[in-house]
């Protein structure tokens, strides 16, 4: 019993340390778990996410885990709730309500402020 539990603690840290980056490449741009593009905006400062309360209903931030860690170029910023959001090189990033299934890209340009998160 002692063994099978340390075994799993072990498997845990180890899945842990080498965590999946939060989104993935597809055609030149990143997109979230759900499949959907991401995107980022002309108004968030540095590690800082300006989107709140109605715009963030409109742009939902990429939430990070309370627990999660910087992986290469992809950061965890705070956001004014408290709550956490993946940042690709301190560009927090987020999906567009519009988009509606996998390829959608609906939310390039909108009011000439957001644009496809990309590599």
């Amino acid at each position: 019993m002692r063994s099978s539990l340390l075994a799993l603690i072990v498997a845990g840290f180890a899945a842990s340390a080498h965590a999946a980056p939060p989104a993935q490449v597809v055609d030149g741009i990143f997109v979230g778990p759900n499949g959907l593009s991401l995107y980022t905006f002309d108004r968030d400062a540095a590690n800082k996410s300006n989107c709140n309360d109605r715009c963030a209903a409109n742009w939902p931030p990429l939430t990070a885990a309370a627990d999660a860690r910087p992986e290469g170029d992809w950061t965890v910023v705070t956001r004014d709730d408290g709550s956490k959001q993946w940042a690709y090189k301190g560009k927090p990033v987020y999906g567009w309500v519009k988009d509606q299934k996998p390829g959608d890209r609906t939310g390039d340009n909108v009011n000439q402020v957001w644009h496809l998160a990309k590599p």
